[in-house]
């Protein structure tokens, strides 16, 4: 593949926010820790402190692993070697985090996990003497089904049809088969649709629970780089926050703390992401995971008949941490709580709100991570690229939208001259003389005259787009190839990744897709990746 880079400004589909903060400006610094570059890593490397207990890392994801091996025990070499490496006081992670999704959801998975990958070789060529592992975190106690529930494959919805409660990793998939069948229909029998196939069936037919599926399915594709899968719905884990749990459910730290960084992003213009809660964790049982809220002088569970006093909360802590589950502002400080963790990749919208958390880590002294906003990409095929080619059309300019690259390729391949820029120019300077002449015969008659000059301006401006909607219908049948480019790159006016699953880029080019990834992203250039076949 060939790559194009465009800053992610020019696609028009990142937030101000985003920008500022990858073009580093001023007013966000107070919200992280250390800039996201080489610099940036080798000051944080220097002043780590590192409070995961690299013993129970090790061990756990050993034994996460090893339920997978009954599989395809081959599959799981490389990944073990590197949970080896976590042992020691010179490898630290990079880290990811997604929802389960089905089939690997919408391209963006795949592209996050494809940074965090890259992003390791880098550090480890910049840093020789350090080893740096790639982390995919599931978030299996995450429990909003719907949003896990389906993906989009060659202009079709597959579908799990199931009515899920409580932490979705604990689901079992033995209801999967309609969707499964469906998916490898859309799949075909051409190219590389026959491994994929193989891939998803052991994944969603071999385990008993979604969190050892997504484990298995990632690890098929990702294994081989390095990738370690965590999931952090574990007990010998949740013992190690347990300290946190309890104070943060009492003392209502996270809340004050985030609550007054909010403020003060708000202040800045920032859009917020999360707002957090007095109480920012969940109860956790099979098909169980509802909200903790302190009512009278009782924690209640949600929904349930579940309570506690203040004593016997710290006594349920202590006995079944297990049964606490971070939501979205604790579950970043319980990431790097149980990790030795020194960057973490997220989209515009997870970069965001990670700038809302930084006081509740200083509060609670855990090492604030680097972030790095993932690489984003749009994968062109052959036919779309020779259409691309036709229109000469830049990278930049298959990001506007389609009217707008209608009227400036009629403008520019037109044979009539379409623009009155320059007649504009010559009536301005007239006008300039009728005000100056009105003003030495009366000096209010001046705001006349540029009202009058407005108008006119309104009426060449319409009468300029009229006459490029003419020369448009001269040229639709070439026009319409614009229409085609938009709706077969942009899906519903969205971005490629958002709405498209790999799955048909993967049949066409295999584990080559995987790689020619790794090969072109770039994660600390921080621009938008193009890739034509």
């Amino acid at each position: 593949m060939d790559a194009n880079c465009i800053s992610y400004k020019d696609t028009g589909f990142f937030s101000q926010t985003v920008i500022d903060y990858v073009d580093d400006a001023p007013a966000l610094r107070p919200f992280y820790g250390y800039r996201p570059d080489m610099d940036g890593f080798a000051k944080l490397l220097a002043a780590k402190t590192v409070t995961a207990d690299r013993q129970v890392l090790v061990d756990v994801l050993t034994r996460q692993y090893n339920a997978i091996t009954h599989i395809d025990g081959e599959l799981t070499r490389t990944p073990l070697e590197r949970v080896k490496e976590l042992s020691s006081a010179d490898t630290y992670t990079v880290t990811t985090g997604h929802q389960l999704n089905i089939f690997a959801g919408p391209l963006y998975f795949i592209y996050k996990i494809v940074t965090a990958i890259k992003l390791t070789q880098q550090l480890k060529a910049q840093f020789p003497d350090k080893n740096f592992v790639p982390v995919y975190w599931m978030a299996s106690e995450d429990h909003d089904f719907a949003e896990i529930n389906y993906t989009n494959i060659g202009g079709k919805k597959v579908h799990w049809w199931y009515e899920a409660s409580g932490a979705t990793g604990r689901i079992n998939p033995d209801s999967m088969r309609q969707a499964l069948n469906q998916y490898k229909g859309v799949l075909g029998l051409e190219n590389h649709a026959l491994p994929l196939a193989q891939i998803v069936e052991k994944a969603y037919t071999g385990f008993d629970k979604l969190a050892d599926a997504t484990r298995y399915l990632v690890n098929a594709l990702f294994g081989q780089y390095g990738l370690v899968v965590i999931d952090a719905d574990d007990i010998a884990f949740k013992k190690q926050f347990a300290p946190i749990i309890e104070r943060d459910i009492i003392e209502q730290n996270s809340f004050k703390h985030i609550s007054a960084t909010n403020q003060e992003l708000e202040k800045l213009g920032v859009g917020i992401q999360v707002n957090p809660r007095e109480i920012n964790f969940f109860y956790l049982l099979d098909g169980l995971r509802e909200r903790i809220v302190f009512e009278g002088d009782a924690y209640k569970v949600l929904n349930t008949e579940i309570a506690f006093s203040e004593a016997e909360l710290k006594t349920e802590v202590a006995d079944h941490a297990e049964r606490f589950s971070p939501n979205v502002v604790m579950r970043p400080l319980y990431q790097e709580c149980i990790l030795p963790n020194i960057a973490y990749i997220g989209g515009g919208a997870e970069v965001v709100y990670w700038l809302e958390l930084k006081a509740n880590f200083d509060h609670y002294g855990v090492d604030f991570p680097i972030l790095i906003l993932r690489n984003s990409g749009l994968v062109i095929p052959k036919r779309i690229s020779a259409k691309i080619g036709q229109m000469e059309l830049s990278p930049v300019d298959i990001f506007k939208s389609a009217d707008l690259i209608k009227n400036n390729w009629v403008k520019k391949h037109s044979e009539h001259t379409l623009s009155l820029n320059e007649e504009w120019r010559e009536l301005k300077s007239i006008f300039e003389k009728i005000k100056l002449r009105a003003y030495k015969i009366d000096p209010t008659l001046a705001p006349s005259t540029e009202a009058v000059s407005a108008r006119l301006k309104h009426a060449i401006d319409n009468l300029e787009k009229k006459m490029v909607k003419a020369e448009r219908a001269n040229y639709h049948i070439r026009l319409e190839q614009v229409e085609h480019i938009k709706a077969e790159l942009f899906p519903k006016n969205s971005l490629q990744e958002r709405a498209e699953n790999f799955g048909l880029f993967y049949v066409k080019w295999g584990q080559e897709f995987i790689d020619e990834l790794i090969k072109h992203f770039e994660p600390l250039d921080f621009r938008f990746t193009i890739l034509s076949e």
